[in-house]
């Protein structure tokens, strides 16, 4: 089973910052690309950025400038640093892990349990 586990999460003020963390499985054959999402109540879940195996990151219109993402192959980890956290941003943001597990598998989605992110005055 993949497990990815999120972190970092919590309660900022509009334009505070918050970073948060995905670990990654270190036993995947491969991981194509790594991506955070979000889902706010009575809402959809949608693409908030995303960066390949080579580092090639891209951002949603609506956190372009604002979100970074990175990610540390040698250390199974990545991470989204959020910067002027505006209340529309309050959601639960969840890791997206696109890779093969192993050498014969397809390559399939895997996701994370969802952390909270709430932005309030």
């Amino acid at each position: 089973q993949v497990q990815l586990v999120e972190s970092g999460g919590g309660s900022v003020q509009p334009g505070g910052s918050l970073r948060l963390s995905c670990a990654t499985p270190g036993n995947m054959f491969s991981i194509n690309v790594l991506g955070w999402y979000r889902q706010a109540p009575e809402k959809e879940r949608e693409f908030i950025a995303s960066i390949s195996s080579s580092g090639f990151a891209t951002y949603a219109d609506s956190v372009k400038g604002r979100f970074t993402i990175s990610r540390d192959n040698g250390k199974n980890t990545m991470d989204l640093q959020m910067n002027s956290l505006k209340p529309e941003d309050t959601a639960v943001y969840y890791c997206n892990l696109r890779g093969r597990r192993r050498y014969y598998s397809i390559e399939s989605d895997y996701w994370g349990q969802g952390t909270q992110v709430t932005v309030s005055s």
